[in-house]
């Protein structure tokens, strides 16, 4: 990490007080969620902030830091918000997990590709062992033996990841058309399936309809509840053993 720059001005140390870095990130965020990372600046950020730049670098010394406290603040938030009814089993613990992120990429645009570049470049950062300590001590939880912990787990994670990201994905693409809300959008690609050769497409015609009146967090929940039973029944007591 670079140093912080501090221009020994009485002045910008009061404003670096006064000037704490959660609100920093705060506004980091505000700004990521309505202009994009093209529009996070350090003059746009200043000039939201009524600071000056000695201000900001005294607590993130540059672009790449600010994303990083950024994404780490909002998959902070998604982890520990608390759901409703408080989990009572694993399975339980795991879904409200997978919801929280899923709704935090749906809410934050820039958050899915934040994740999929900083986890990899990365991964000592907090965000990563946050994310699957998160998932990890519920798979842990479900009797899972401590071999197959970081699979089970992974799975869960590319999963959870994946599918929000592209989900939001294709949110934003169906928002795009002018006019047209996420029923119609369905609507329209599930007649074009419906249209396609059916010796060439015979599968893609078929789940046309469910693809008209599927409702997407019911889908992902569906799919978080597929990798669990597949992840209990592949270690269940006795389920390596031959006839």
């Amino acid at each position: 990490m670079a140093p912080r720059r501090n221009t020994g001005s009485t002045g910008t140390g009061r404003r670096a007080d006064a000037l704490s870095r959660e609100r920093i990130v705060e506004a980091a965020v505000e700004l990521l969620d309505t202009a994009g990372e093209s529009g996070l600046t350090f003059r746009v950020l200043t000039e939201r902030l009524a600071t000056g730049a000695g201000a900001i670098y005294w607590h993130v010394a540059n672009k790449g830091e600010l994303l990083a406290a950024a994404t780490e603040a909002v998959v902070a938030a998604a982890l520990t918000a608390a759901p409703a009814r408080a989990p009572r089993t694993p399975r339980e613990a795991v879904r409200a997990v997978a919801l929280g992120l899923y709704g935090a990429i749906d809410a934050h645009p820039w958050l899915a590709p934040q994740l999929a570049v900083q986890m990899p470049r990365d991964p000592v950062k907090s965000v990563t062992p946050r994310i699957y300590e998160a998932v990890g001590r519920q798979v842990r939880a479900l009797g899972v033996p401590e071999s197959a912990w970081f699979t089970g787990t992974s799975a869960l994670v590319h999963y959870i990841l994946g599918a929000a990201g592209q989900n939001a994905a294709n949110g934003r693409a169906a928002r795009a058309h002018v006019g047209t809300d996420r029923g119609e959008f369905l609507d329209s690609v599930s007649t074009a399936w419906e249209a396609l050769d059916p010796g060439e497409y015979p599968f893609v015609r078929a789940v046309a309809k469910q693809l008209r009146d599927h409702d997407d967090t019911e889908q992902f929940l569906a799919g978080v509840d597929l990798i669990l039973a597949g992840i209990t029944a592949l270690h269940a007591p006795g389920a390596g053993a031959s006839d």
